[in-house]
């Protein structure tokens, strides 16, 4: 599992980059700022989470695995899924209503972390 985790979190973390520089080249001059901003929020958050993949994998290794190291990586995927694909996609469809998902996958992000918290300790 610790490997799954890690390799999530490479392969997020590369696909994050590839976002931002397409933001930064390609989407500049043909979204507006606003929704460039939006976008480049998923990016950021799609970013950071991915490390955090990367770290819950890291501690899974070193503690032996535990439900709740466990259950963390997989709400950070989903809270990375849920909170910048959201973004992802209001920024291309212009869908607002997406935005409805968005709070769902911040919401993931908060239990994984709480869980990692709690999941060393318990270590």
């Amino acid at each position: 599992m610790s490997k799954l985790l890690i390799f999530g979190g490479a392969i997020g973390a590369a696909l994050s980059v590839i976002l931002g520089a397409f933001a930064a080249h390609a989407l500049k001059s043909r979204m507006p700022p606003e929704t460039l901003a939006v976008f480049q929020t998923g990016v950021q958050y799609q970013f950071y989470h991915s490390l955090g993949l990367i770290l819950i994998g890291i501690v899974v290794q070193v503690t032996k695995a535990s439900a709740l190291l466990t259950a963390a990586g997989w709400l950070m995927l989903v809270g990375i899924l849920m909170f910048s694909g959201s973004l992802y996609l209001i920024s291309f469809t212009g869908i607002r209503s997406l935005g409805l998902i968005t709070p769902a996958g911040g919401t993931a992000f908060i239990v994984a972390w709480l869980l990692l918290a709690y999941g060393i300790l318990r270590a």
